[in-house]
């Protein structure tokens, strides 16, 4: 299996303006994903006989991996995995409510998408210092809101993410400076619910 690579965004940088600037995506994307990239090939020149593992299994078993690099892949490979997620679930003009079945089930699970904004909003306010909020599904297939902290993936709890905000300064302060709970409402008005779904149905299998 060749080396982890950098993905291509599937818009151009200024394509999430005015909600998240230019300047933030360029920066975002081409310095501080590509370094997640770059240090994770790194950690596993380490140990090749990981090199064949998707990153999934990686994050999935990180127990397996040795010890001398496991915070590495911990690191490194969970900023891969978050971001690859996350540039997919936004895209221009979008926004809006879930439909179909991720609708349903955020009705059913979750109390309705305001009740789901409310308390996404929340876990992404109250995550302190750097971390993400996601929407993930447990092991039993429901919807579950939950945080973590740096760069650390939900894979490695046992759950599998289908929509996630990333929290870090870095991926808002040239526009919000300090204005979290700013960045956190303007974000919703590119999320691309049709690629939650999508992921959604595929975590269903």
């Amino acid at each position: 299996m060749s080396a982890h690579v950098l993905p291509s965004l599937p818009y151009a940088f200024d394509a999430l303006e005015p909600y998240i600037d230019a300047r933030t995506m360029e920066i975002h994307h081409g310095k501080h994903h590509a370094t997640y990239v770059a240090k994770l090939n790194e950690a596993l020149d380490k140990a090749p006989e990981l090199k064949g593992r998707e990153l999934k299994t990686l994050l999935q078993q990180l127990g397996s991996v040795p010890e001398a690099i496991r915070g590495a892949v911990r690191n490194h490979g969970g900023g891969h995995a978050n971001h690859s997620l996350f540039w997919g679930i936004m895209g221009k003009g979008k926004g809006g409510e879930p439909v179909g079945q991720l609708g349903a089930a955020i009705k059913q699970e979750i109390g309705g998408f305001a009740a789901l904004r409310e308390k996404f909003n929340a876990a992404a306010t109250a995550q302190f210092g750097s971390g993400w909020a996601w929407l993930s599904l447990d092991q039993g297939g429901r919807l579950v809101i939950h945080a973590l902290p740096n760069q650390d993936s939900p894979l490695s709890e046992g759950k599998t993410p289908i929509l996630g905000l990333d929290v870090w300064e870095h991926a808002y302060y040239l526009k919000y400076q300090n204005r979290r709970p700013e960045y956190i409402e303007a974000w919703w008005s590119v999320v691309d619910w049709e690629a939650v779904e999508a992921n959604y149905r595929a975590a269903r299998g």
